[in-house]
């Protein structure tokens, strides 16, 4: 199935060469497909407050059951750039069935229109209100779990170093899938997978470049947290990579400093797919089920840890 995605991919322009809003323009053309939905007691939207005068969309995804129940707050990946409540629906639906727990995707806003750390700023301020409002969307908010996908996976890593920084709410722990932990575009994986699986670098570089403001932004620990001096005492970690992924590499990296640093992290590699499967249930529906199986054995690990 890789092979077909990659086929499908080919024929695509190369986004790198429009401009943002041309790309989501293009993506918003493509025709909808009827895909397997987990069912859920509930799914609505509604806006939450992040700052005086602005509030933005979250989807919240309730399980079957009485609650409350435990909280995952979903960061949609797509490059800073793209990517809405929608590119990530049927994921976080799953998620929802199968962990048992309350899922929070957060629609935080998008570069270029609000480059960094805007959407660092809108991903922490929905966390906090997930905390301070657990008891509404029917969750338990002492037992939070963020996480998301390349870019939402990097949002994940940082509102867990932020939180810890600046005594935020206590996060159970983070689930980061392919996430991008720096921006230097230059490991192993970069030249192995450079283009034609699905993330070129020319792409991600393009990403990054939309996404920060200056040079000094791309070596930002909040931008690149590979460059974390002290990660010591951040949640525990589930990190998992694509096998033929420019992002591979830098997420082992990252995983091992958590490892190097004390905090338990638990990782896989999904052997023969690419960038982007996690959030492509047309194509991927049986690796994505077996990825979230793979979560859901990991969080009930942790559920175990907070009720002790």
């Amino acid at each position: 199935m890789a092979k077909v995605y990659l086929k499908l991919y080919s024929q695509l322009p190369a986004l790198q060469t429009m401009e943002p809003q041309t790309v989501r323009q293009l993506l918003a053309l493509a025709p909808s497909v009827e895909v397997e939905l987990a069912p859920l007691s509930k799914i609505y939207n509604r806006l939450i407050p992040i700052g005086q005068d602005t509030e933005i969309n979250v989807r919240i995804y309730t399980p079957m059951g009485e609650g409350p129940f435990p909280i995952f707050v979903y960061y949609h990946g797509g490059g800073w750039v793209l990517g809405d409540l929608e590119t990530s629906d049927a994921t976080c639906r799953m998620l929802a069935n199968r962990t048992g727990r309350v899922v929070v995707s957060v629609d935080y806003r998008l570069a270029p229109e609000y480059k960094f750390p805007v959407p660092v700023e809108d991903s922490f301020a929905s966390l906090k209100w997930v905390s301070e409002n657990g008891s509404e969307i029917n969750g338990n908010a002492s037992n939070i779990v963020v996480g998301g996908d390349s870019a939402g996976g990097n949002l994940a890593t940082v509102v867990s170093l932020i939180s810890k920084e600046q005594n935020g709410p206590a996060i159970a722990a983070q689930v980061l899938i392919y996430p991008v932990t720096s921006l230097s575009y230059d490991t192993k994986s970069y030249l192995e997978f450079q283009k034609g699986y699905g993330m070129d670098r020319d792409l991600m570089i393009w990403f990054g470049n939309h996404y920060t403001n200056n040079d000094e932004d791309r070596h930002h620990k909040y931008v690149a947290p590979l460059l974390v001096a002290d990660v010591r005492d951040l949640p525990p970690a589930f990190v998992i990579t694509a096998e033929n992924d420019v992002l591979r590499d830098e997420g082992l990296a990252y995983a091992e400093l958590l490892k190097k640093a004390g905090v338990k992290v638990d990782t896989i590699c999904e052997q023969g797919l690419v960038h982007g499967y996690f959030t492509n249930m047309v194509i991927f529906p049986e690796r994505i089920k077996g990825s979230i199986s793979s979560i859901a054995a990991f969080l009930n690990k942790i559920d175990q840890l907070v009720t002790k």
